[in-house]
Protein backbone atom coordinates (compact mmCIF):
# COMPACT_ATOMS: atom_id res chain seq x y z
CA UNK A 1 0.00 0.00 0.00
CA UNK A 2 1.44 3.51 -1.45
CA UNK A 3 -0.52 6.34 -0.49
CA UNK A 4 -3.66 6.10 -2.12
CA UNK A 5 -2.80 3.04 -4.31
CA UNK A 6 -3.19 -0.75 -3.13
CA UNK A 7 -1.17 -3.35 -5.08
CA UNK A 8 -2.32 -7.11 -4.89
CA UNK A 9 -0.59 -10.13 -6.67
CA UNK A 10 -2.21 -13.09 -7.67
CA UNK A 11 0.09 -15.69 -5.73
CA UNK A 12 -0.61 -18.21 -8.28
CA UNK A 13 -0.21 -16.22 -11.55
CA UNK A 14 2.03 -13.92 -10.30
CA UNK A 15 0.28 -10.86 -12.35
CA UNK A 16 -0.64 -7.51 -9.99
CA UNK A 17 -3.53 -5.24 -10.15
CA UNK A 18 -3.63 -1.76 -8.48
CA UNK A 19 -6.36 -0.50 -7.21
CA UNK A 20 -7.00 3.69 -6.63
CA UNK A 21 -9.01 4.68 -3.72
CA UNK A 22 -9.23 8.22 -1.82
CA UNK A 23 -6.75 6.36 1.15
CA UNK A 24 -4.88 2.79 1.77
CA UNK A 25 -4.20 2.25 4.99
CA UNK A 26 -1.84 -0.47 6.14
CA UNK A 27 -2.02 -1.78 9.23
CA UNK A 28 -0.80 -5.27 9.31
CA UNK A 29 2.89 -5.14 11.17
CA UNK A 30 5.35 -2.70 11.56
CA UNK A 31 4.23 -1.19 15.01
CA UNK A 32 5.32 -1.68 18.45
CA UNK A 33 2.87 -3.02 21.30
CA UNK A 34 3.26 -0.60 24.09
CA UNK A 35 2.73 -2.29 28.23
CA UNK A 36 -0.98 -0.78 28.29
CA UNK A 37 -1.66 -2.69 24.95
CA UNK A 38 -1.73 0.44 23.01
CA UNK A 39 -0.41 -0.02 19.07
CA UNK A 40 2.03 2.61 17.97
CA UNK A 41 3.82 2.90 14.57
CA UNK A 42 7.44 1.89 14.29
CA UNK A 43 7.60 2.98 10.86
CA UNK A 44 5.67 5.61 9.01
CA UNK A 45 4.36 2.93 7.08
CA UNK A 46 2.13 1.93 9.75
CA UNK A 47 -1.37 3.72 10.05
CA UNK A 48 -2.36 3.29 13.73
CA UNK A 49 -6.33 4.07 14.68
CA UNK A 50 -5.76 7.21 15.58
CA UNK A 51 -4.42 8.30 12.07
CA UNK A 52 -7.59 6.50 10.19
CA UNK A 53 -9.93 8.57 12.40
CA UNK A 54 -8.42 11.88 11.54
CA UNK A 55 -8.46 10.95 8.18
CA UNK A 56 -11.93 9.72 8.10
CA UNK A 57 -13.88 10.11 11.38
CA UNK A 58 -12.96 14.08 11.59
CA UNK A 59 -14.70 14.27 7.94
CA UNK A 60 -18.04 12.54 9.53
CA UNK A 61 -18.20 15.17 12.30
CA UNK A 62 -17.22 18.11 10.53
CA UNK A 63 -20.01 16.95 7.89
CA UNK A 64 -22.58 16.46 11.24
CA UNK A 65 -21.85 19.61 12.50
CA UNK A 66 -22.61 20.99 9.06
CA UNK A 67 -26.06 19.82 9.14
CA UNK A 68 -25.52 16.61 6.51
CA UNK A 69 -26.67 12.97 7.53
CA UNK A 70 -23.28 11.25 7.59
CA UNK A 71 -22.77 7.22 7.50
CA UNK A 72 -19.77 5.14 7.75
CA UNK A 73 -19.69 1.69 7.27
CA UNK A 74 -16.89 -1.05 7.46
CA UNK A 75 -17.16 -3.91 4.93
CA UNK A 76 -14.94 -7.16 4.10
CA UNK A 77 -14.27 -10.68 4.96
CA UNK A 78 -14.44 -12.39 8.70
CA UNK A 79 -11.44 -11.63 10.65
CA UNK A 80 -10.30 -8.65 8.41
CA UNK A 81 -10.39 -6.09 10.72
CA UNK A 82 -13.95 -4.21 10.56
CA UNK A 83 -15.03 -4.59 13.94
CA UNK A 84 -11.33 -3.43 14.70
CA UNK A 85 -11.74 -0.68 12.88
CA UNK A 86 -15.15 0.54 13.68
CA UNK A 87 -15.26 -0.06 17.60
CA UNK A 88 -11.80 -1.14 18.08
CA UNK A 89 -9.92 -3.21 21.17
CA UNK A 90 -8.68 -2.85 24.28
CA UNK A 91 -6.58 0.69 24.69
CA UNK A 92 -7.12 0.88 20.56
CA UNK A 93 -10.03 2.72 20.38
CA UNK A 94 -11.89 2.40 16.78
CA UNK A 95 -13.51 5.59 14.94
CA UNK A 96 -16.71 5.51 16.60
CA UNK A 97 -15.54 5.63 20.33
CA UNK A 98 -12.82 8.42 19.23
CA UNK A 99 -15.81 10.02 17.42
CA UNK A 100 -18.23 10.05 20.56
CA UNK A 101 -15.69 11.48 22.94
CA UNK A 102 -15.28 14.18 20.39
CA UNK A 103 -18.74 15.09 19.79
CA UNK A 104 -18.95 16.06 23.11
CA UNK A 105 -15.50 17.87 23.34
CA UNK A 106 -16.63 20.15 20.63
CA UNK A 107 -19.87 20.52 22.73
CA UNK A 108 -18.49 22.05 25.59
CA UNK A 109 -16.40 24.22 23.89
CA UNK A 110 -19.20 25.52 21.51
CA UNK A 111 -22.37 26.05 23.79
CA UNK A 112 -23.83 29.48 24.71
CA UNK A 113 -27.20 30.96 25.76
CA UNK A 114 -27.83 31.19 22.55
CA UNK A 115 -26.64 27.78 20.96
CA UNK A 116 -27.57 24.54 22.52
CA UNK A 117 -27.48 20.70 21.46
CA UNK A 118 -29.25 17.35 21.99
CA UNK A 119 -27.77 13.93 21.40
CA UNK A 120 -29.68 10.62 20.74
CA UNK A 121 -28.46 7.22 20.03
CA UNK A 122 -29.89 4.02 19.51
CA UNK A 123 -28.41 0.69 18.31
CA UNK A 124 -29.74 -2.48 16.61
CA UNK A 125 -28.55 -5.68 15.03
CA UNK A 126 -29.87 -7.40 12.00
CA UNK A 127 -29.17 -11.36 12.57
CA UNK A 128 -30.72 -13.76 9.91
CA UNK A 129 -32.80 -10.42 8.23
CA UNK A 130 -34.31 -10.23 11.70
CA UNK A 131 -34.02 -6.46 13.65
CA UNK A 132 -33.53 -6.73 17.25
CA UNK A 133 -33.05 -3.28 19.16
CA UNK A 134 -29.86 -4.01 20.88
CA UNK A 135 -30.52 -1.99 23.82
CA UNK A 136 -34.01 -3.52 24.80
CA UNK A 137 -34.18 -6.60 27.54
CA UNK A 138 -33.29 -9.56 25.01
CA UNK A 139 -36.22 -11.28 27.38
CA UNK A 140 -38.88 -8.79 26.00
CA UNK A 141 -38.14 -9.25 22.07
CA UNK A 142 -40.03 -10.53 19.63
CA UNK A 143 -39.45 -13.85 17.20
CA UNK A 144 -40.13 -11.51 14.39
CA UNK A 145 -37.92 -8.52 15.70
CA UNK A 146 -39.17 -4.89 14.40
CA UNK A 147 -40.60 -4.01 11.37
CA UNK A 148 -39.10 -1.21 8.71
CA UNK A 149 -41.17 1.83 8.27
CA UNK A 150 -41.96 4.02 5.41
CA UNK A 151 -43.35 7.81 6.11
CA UNK A 152 -43.89 10.71 3.34
CA UNK A 153 -42.30 12.66 6.82
CA UNK A 154 -40.20 10.29 8.81
CA UNK A 155 -38.39 8.94 5.38
CA UNK A 156 -37.87 5.11 6.54
CA UNK A 157 -37.40 4.38 10.00
CA UNK A 158 -37.21 1.16 12.07
CA UNK A 159 -40.63 1.05 14.46
CA UNK A 160 -40.26 0.87 17.99
CA UNK A 161 -36.49 1.34 17.62
CA UNK A 162 -35.78 3.08 21.45
CA UNK A 163 -33.66 6.27 21.00
CA UNK A 164 -31.70 7.22 24.12
CA UNK A 165 -30.89 10.79 25.20
CA UNK A 166 -27.32 10.89 26.53
CA UNK A 167 -25.26 14.24 27.63
CA UNK A 168 -21.68 13.13 27.80
CA UNK A 169 -19.30 10.53 26.36
CA UNK A 170 -19.55 8.11 29.32
CA UNK A 171 -23.28 7.76 28.78
CA UNK A 172 -22.69 6.89 25.36
CA UNK A 173 -19.69 4.38 26.24
CA UNK A 174 -22.35 2.58 28.87
CA UNK A 175 -25.59 2.73 26.36
CA UNK A 176 -23.06 0.92 23.65
CA UNK A 177 -21.20 -1.38 26.49
CA UNK A 178 -25.16 -3.06 27.30
CA UNK A 179 -25.06 -3.12 23.23
CA UNK A 180 -22.40 -4.84 22.54
CA UNK A 181 -23.29 -7.79 25.51
CA UNK A 182 -26.41 -8.24 23.04
CA UNK A 183 -25.07 -8.78 19.85
CA UNK A 184 -24.93 -12.23 17.85
CA UNK A 185 -21.61 -13.12 17.71
CA UNK A 186 -20.16 -17.04 17.09
CA UNK A 187 -17.06 -19.39 16.35
CA UNK A 188 -15.58 -19.86 13.17
CA UNK A 189 -12.78 -21.35 11.74
CA UNK A 190 -11.40 -18.05 10.40
CA UNK A 191 -12.29 -15.54 13.75
CA UNK A 192 -12.94 -17.43 17.27
CA UNK A 193 -15.32 -14.17 17.69
CA UNK A 194 -16.68 -13.41 14.47
CA UNK A 195 -20.05 -10.94 14.44
CA UNK A 196 -22.96 -12.63 13.15
CA UNK A 197 -25.13 -9.71 12.31
CA UNK A 198 -24.91 -6.72 10.71
CA UNK A 199 -24.85 -3.48 14.06
CA UNK A 200 -26.10 -0.10 12.99
CA UNK A 201 -25.26 2.62 15.57
CA UNK A 202 -26.95 5.79 14.77
CA UNK A 203 -26.40 9.24 16.77
CA UNK A 204 -29.29 11.63 16.25
CA UNK A 205 -27.49 15.02 16.70
CA UNK A 206 -29.90 18.27 16.73
CA UNK A 207 -28.48 22.24 16.84
CA UNK A 208 -30.87 24.66 18.16
CA UNK A 209 -29.28 28.58 18.00
CA UNK A 210 -31.78 31.97 18.48
CA UNK A 211 -30.82 33.97 15.62
CA UNK A 212 -33.01 37.06 15.34
CA UNK A 213 -35.25 35.62 18.34
CA UNK A 214 -36.11 32.86 16.45
CA UNK A 215 -34.99 29.50 17.32
CA UNK A 216 -33.43 27.87 14.10
CA UNK A 217 -33.00 23.64 14.20
CA UNK A 218 -30.57 22.11 12.12
CA UNK A 219 -29.90 18.03 12.90
CA UNK A 220 -28.42 15.02 11.51
CA UNK A 221 -27.81 11.22 11.61
CA UNK A 222 -24.90 9.81 11.99
CA UNK A 223 -25.23 5.78 10.88
CA UNK A 224 -22.37 3.92 11.96
CA UNK A 225 -22.68 0.55 10.49
CA UNK A 226 -20.37 -2.54 11.11
CA UNK A 227 -21.19 -5.01 8.86
CA UNK A 228 -20.75 -8.93 9.19
CA UNK A 229 -17.76 -10.46 7.45
CA UNK A 230 -18.34 -11.59 4.06
CA UNK A 231 -17.03 -15.47 4.31
CA UNK A 232 -16.18 -18.85 2.29
CA UNK A 233 -17.96 -21.90 4.00
CA UNK A 234 -14.56 -23.81 3.16
CA UNK A 235 -12.68 -21.60 4.45
CA UNK A 236 -15.20 -20.45 7.92
CA UNK A 237 -16.04 -24.55 8.02
CA UNK A 238 -18.94 -23.37 9.53
CA UNK A 239 -21.52 -25.86 9.77
CA UNK A 240 -25.07 -26.28 11.28
CA UNK A 241 -26.52 -23.03 12.86
CA UNK A 242 -23.16 -20.94 11.48
CA UNK A 243 -23.81 -22.28 8.13
CA UNK A 244 -27.13 -21.04 8.29
CA UNK A 245 -25.95 -17.44 9.29
CA UNK A 246 -23.14 -17.16 7.10
CA UNK A 247 -25.62 -18.25 4.02
CA UNK A 248 -27.54 -15.19 5.55
CA UNK A 249 -25.22 -12.65 5.48
CA UNK A 250 -23.66 -13.53 2.16
CA UNK A 251 -27.45 -13.15 1.02
CA UNK A 252 -27.70 -9.38 2.57
CA UNK A 253 -24.08 -8.33 1.06
CA UNK A 254 -24.48 -9.83 -2.36
CA UNK A 255 -28.04 -7.11 -2.30
CA UNK A 256 -25.98 -4.42 -1.09
CA UNK A 257 -23.57 -5.33 -3.96
CA UNK A 258 -26.33 -5.19 -6.65
CA UNK A 259 -27.70 -1.73 -4.88
CA UNK A 260 -24.14 -0.28 -5.21
CA UNK A 261 -23.77 -1.34 -8.61
CA UNK A 262 -27.21 -0.16 -9.97
CA UNK A 263 -26.35 3.35 -7.56
CA UNK A 264 -23.28 3.49 -10.18
CA UNK A 265 -24.29 2.64 -12.93
CA UNK A 266 -27.15 5.13 -12.29
CA UNK A 267 -24.08 7.45 -11.32
CA UNK A 268 -22.58 7.04 -14.45
CA UNK A 269 -25.45 7.79 -16.46
CA UNK A 270 -26.58 4.29 -17.67
CA UNK A 271 -29.71 3.54 -17.45
CA UNK A 272 -29.80 -0.08 -16.91
CA UNK A 273 -30.86 -0.60 -13.73
CA UNK A 274 -34.26 1.66 -13.68
CA UNK A 275 -35.43 0.27 -9.93
CA UNK A 276 -32.45 -0.35 -6.84
CA UNK A 277 -33.31 -3.25 -4.92
CA UNK A 278 -33.16 -1.56 -1.65
CA UNK A 279 -36.36 -3.62 -0.45
CA UNK A 280 -34.47 -6.94 -0.71
CA UNK A 281 -32.52 -7.36 2.38
CA UNK A 282 -33.21 -5.30 5.78
CA UNK A 283 -29.63 -3.80 5.52
CA UNK A 284 -30.51 -1.93 2.38
CA UNK A 285 -33.65 -1.29 2.82
CA UNK A 286 -32.52 0.91 6.33
CA UNK A 287 -29.43 2.35 4.85
CA UNK A 288 -31.63 3.19 1.31
CA UNK A 289 -31.01 7.05 2.34
CA UNK A 290 -27.24 6.59 3.14
CA UNK A 291 -26.55 4.34 0.31
CA UNK A 292 -28.24 6.21 -2.33
CA UNK A 293 -29.90 9.66 -1.40
CA UNK A 294 -29.33 12.54 1.19
CA UNK A 295 -26.52 11.59 2.92
CA UNK A 296 -22.43 11.60 2.94
CA UNK A 297 -21.07 8.55 3.05
CA UNK A 298 -17.81 6.87 3.67
CA UNK A 299 -17.14 3.54 3.19
CA UNK A 300 -13.94 1.25 4.82
CA UNK A 301 -13.24 -2.37 3.04
CA UNK A 302 -10.82 -4.47 5.12
CA UNK A 303 -8.70 -6.79 3.62
CA UNK A 304 -6.36 -9.57 4.52
CA UNK A 305 -2.69 -9.59 3.18
CA UNK A 306 -2.77 -13.68 3.42
CA UNK A 307 -1.88 -16.03 0.50
CA UNK A 308 -5.64 -18.09 0.96
CA UNK A 309 -7.54 -14.83 1.42
CA UNK A 310 -6.27 -13.52 -2.59
CA UNK A 311 -10.23 -14.08 -3.61
CA UNK A 312 -11.65 -12.69 -0.98
CA UNK A 313 -9.96 -9.63 -1.25
CA UNK A 314 -9.96 -9.43 -5.00
CA UNK A 315 -13.27 -9.13 -4.38
CA UNK A 316 -13.50 -6.94 -1.62
CA UNK A 317 -11.23 -4.25 -3.29
CA UNK A 318 -13.21 -4.32 -6.71
CA UNK A 319 -16.48 -4.24 -4.72
CA UNK A 320 -14.71 -0.86 -2.93
CA UNK A 321 -13.74 0.31 -6.63
CA UNK A 322 -17.91 -0.08 -7.71
CA UNK A 323 -18.66 2.02 -4.65
CA UNK A 324 -16.80 4.82 -5.38
CA UNK A 325 -19.05 5.75 -8.42
CA UNK A 326 -21.65 6.16 -6.51
CA UNK A 327 -22.30 9.83 -6.63
CA UNK A 328 -24.85 11.20 -3.67
CA UNK A 329 -26.82 14.66 -3.70
CA UNK A 330 -26.91 15.72 0.52
CA UNK A 331 -28.19 18.89 1.73
CA UNK A 332 -28.46 20.79 4.90
CA UNK A 333 -31.09 19.41 7.00
CA UNK A 334 -32.93 22.59 8.87
CA UNK A 335 -36.35 21.77 10.23
CA UNK A 336 -38.40 22.50 13.15
CA UNK A 337 -39.86 19.48 15.00
CA UNK A 338 -43.52 21.23 14.96
CA UNK A 339 -43.57 21.63 10.78
CA UNK A 340 -43.11 17.21 11.50
CA UNK A 341 -45.91 16.92 13.79
CA UNK A 342 -48.25 19.16 11.97
CA UNK A 343 -47.57 16.94 8.64
CA UNK A 344 -47.77 13.94 10.80
CA UNK A 345 -51.11 15.06 12.20
CA UNK A 346 -52.83 15.89 8.15
CA UNK A 347 -51.35 12.36 7.18
CA UNK A 348 -53.33 10.75 10.29
CA UNK A 349 -56.70 13.17 9.34
CA UNK A 350 -56.49 11.30 5.81
CA UNK A 351 -56.13 8.07 7.22
CA UNK A 352 -58.68 8.68 9.46
CA UNK A 353 -60.99 9.40 6.38
CA UNK A 354 -60.21 6.58 4.40
CA UNK A 355 -60.94 4.16 7.26
CA UNK A 356 -64.46 5.93 7.80
CA UNK A 357 -64.95 5.46 4.26
CA UNK A 358 -64.00 1.78 4.46
CA UNK A 359 -66.56 1.93 7.37
CA UNK A 360 -69.66 3.12 5.89
CA UNK A 361 -68.74 0.64 2.84
CA UNK A 362 -67.34 -2.36 4.29
CA UNK A 363 -64.48 -2.13 2.13
CA UNK A 364 -62.14 0.39 0.39
CA UNK A 365 -62.45 0.13 -3.57
CA UNK A 366 -59.24 -0.27 -5.00
CA UNK A 367 -60.76 0.16 -8.66
CA UNK A 368 -61.41 3.94 -7.58
CA UNK A 369 -58.07 5.72 -8.98
CA UNK A 370 -58.62 8.66 -6.51
CA UNK A 371 -58.14 6.18 -3.74
CA UNK A 372 -55.39 4.69 -4.77
CA UNK A 373 -53.68 8.02 -5.69
CA UNK A 374 -54.18 8.40 -2.14
CA UNK A 375 -52.84 5.80 -0.61
CA UNK A 376 -49.93 6.14 -2.54
CA UNK A 377 -49.23 9.51 -1.11
CA UNK A 378 -49.68 8.24 2.12
CA UNK A 379 -46.96 5.56 1.27
CA UNK A 380 -49.62 2.37 1.54
CA UNK A 381 -48.86 0.00 -1.40
CA UNK A 382 -52.24 -1.49 -2.49
CA UNK A 383 -53.02 -3.05 -5.79
CA UNK A 384 -56.55 -4.92 -7.29
CA UNK A 385 -55.35 -8.32 -5.82
CA UNK A 386 -54.83 -7.94 -2.89
CA UNK A 387 -57.44 -7.82 -0.09
CA UNK A 388 -58.95 -4.58 1.89
CA UNK A 389 -56.12 -2.00 3.26
CA UNK A 390 -57.43 -1.16 5.87
CA UNK A 391 -55.54 -3.14 8.74
CA UNK A 392 -52.56 -1.12 6.77
CA UNK A 393 -54.29 2.02 7.30
CA UNK A 394 -54.42 1.44 11.07
CA UNK A 395 -51.06 0.32 11.63
CA UNK A 396 -49.72 3.22 10.03
CA UNK A 397 -52.50 5.62 11.70
CA UNK A 398 -50.88 4.03 15.23
CA UNK A 399 -47.19 3.92 13.79
CA UNK A 400 -48.14 7.58 13.10
CA UNK A 401 -49.27 8.64 17.08
CA UNK A 402 -46.42 6.91 18.17
CA UNK A 403 -44.26 9.00 16.58
CA UNK A 404 -45.74 12.62 17.54
CA UNK A 405 -46.31 11.22 21.35
CA UNK A 406 -42.52 10.81 21.49
CA UNK A 407 -41.39 13.98 19.57
CA UNK A 408 -43.67 15.87 21.96
CA UNK A 409 -41.29 14.12 24.85
CA UNK A 410 -38.64 16.70 25.65
CA UNK A 411 -35.16 15.77 25.21
CA UNK A 412 -34.65 16.95 28.87
CA UNK A 413 -37.07 14.37 30.02
CA UNK A 414 -35.69 11.34 27.60
CA UNK A 415 -32.56 12.50 29.71
CA UNK A 416 -33.92 12.40 33.46
CA UNK A 417 -35.45 8.84 32.41
CA UNK A 418 -32.64 7.45 30.77
CA UNK A 419 -30.27 8.84 34.07
CA UNK A 420 -33.22 6.87 36.24
CA UNK A 421 -32.73 3.64 34.06
CA UNK A 422 -29.31 3.75 34.56
CA UNK A 423 -29.30 4.18 37.92
CA UNK A 424 -31.86 1.58 38.65
CA UNK A 425 -29.62 -1.06 36.83
CA UNK A 426 -26.47 0.13 38.56
CA UNK A 427 -28.21 -0.87 41.88
CA UNK A 428 -29.50 -3.63 40.68
CA UNK A 429 -26.06 -4.78 39.34
CA UNK A 430 -24.10 -4.42 42.47
CA UNK A 431 -27.04 -5.65 45.05
CA UNK A 432 -28.29 -8.69 43.62
CA UNK A 433 -26.69 -12.51 42.96
CA UNK A 434 -25.65 -13.07 39.38
CA UNK A 435 -24.04 -15.22 36.80
CA UNK A 436 -21.24 -14.17 34.43
CA UNK A 437 -19.10 -15.04 31.53
CA UNK A 438 -15.21 -15.84 31.12
CA UNK A 439 -14.10 -15.71 28.09
CA UNK A 440 -10.52 -16.83 26.49
CA UNK A 441 -11.08 -13.07 24.54
CA UNK A 442 -10.71 -10.37 27.30
CA UNK A 443 -12.62 -8.19 25.30
CA UNK A 444 -16.19 -11.02 25.50
CA UNK A 445 -15.44 -11.85 29.30
CA UNK A 446 -18.45 -10.27 31.55
CA UNK A 447 -20.70 -10.05 28.14
CA UNK A 448 -23.44 -11.78 29.49
CA UNK A 449 -24.71 -11.43 33.13
CA UNK A 450 -27.53 -13.31 34.36
CA UNK A 451 -29.75 -12.08 37.60
CA UNK A 452 -30.59 -14.61 40.01
CA UNK A 453 -33.67 -13.54 41.23
CA UNK A 454 -35.84 -15.98 40.49
CA UNK A 455 -35.83 -20.13 41.98
CA UNK A 456 -35.47 -21.89 40.54
CA UNK A 457 -32.17 -21.29 37.54
CA UNK A 458 -31.47 -24.07 35.24
CA UNK A 459 -28.62 -24.13 33.36
CA UNK A 460 -27.95 -26.27 30.44
CA UNK A 461 -28.72 -26.92 26.48
CA UNK A 462 -31.30 -25.24 24.52
CA UNK A 463 -33.63 -28.29 24.20
CA UNK A 464 -33.98 -29.08 27.81
CA UNK A 465 -36.77 -29.29 29.67
CA UNK A 466 -37.61 -27.03 31.48
CA UNK A 467 -35.88 -24.78 29.37
CA UNK A 468 -32.88 -23.06 30.68
CA UNK A 469 -32.70 -19.70 31.74
CA UNK A 470 -29.01 -20.00 30.93
CA UNK A 471 -27.93 -21.59 27.68
CA UNK A 472 -24.99 -23.10 27.11
CA UNK A 473 -23.18 -26.03 24.96
CA UNK A 474 -20.15 -28.14 24.94
CA UNK A 475 -19.01 -31.73 25.98
CA UNK A 476 -20.23 -32.71 29.03
CA UNK A 477 -23.34 -29.97 29.50
CA UNK A 478 -26.70 -31.77 30.18
CA UNK A 479 -29.83 -30.74 29.29
CA UNK A 480 -30.57 -29.61 32.42
CA UNK A 481 -27.06 -28.72 34.00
Amino acid sequence: MQNPSTLIMDPKTGKDRTFTFDYSFWSHDQFIEQPDGLLVPETSEYDDQVSVYDKLGKEVLDNAWDGYHCCLFAYGQTGSGKSYSMIGYGANKGIVPIAMNEIFQRIRSSTTPTKWYEVSISMLEIYNECIQDLVADPAKRTLKGLQIRDSKVLGIYVQDLSKHAVDSFEAIEGIMDQGNKNRTIGSTEMNKTSSRAHTIITISFKQFEIIDGNTTERFSNINLVDLAGSERAKSTKATKDRLKEGSKINLSLSCLGRVINALADRSCGSKKHSVVPYRESALTRILQNALGGNSKTIMICAISPAEMNYEETLNTLKYAERAKKVKNVAVVNESKQDKMIRELTEENENLKKLLMAAAKGGTIDLSNPDLLASLGKLGIESTSGQNNPAEEIKEKLEDNEKEMKNMEISWKEKLEEEKRQEEEREIQDKSMPHLTNLNEDPQLTGMLYYNLTEAPIYVGRKNGNPKPQIIIGGIGILSNH
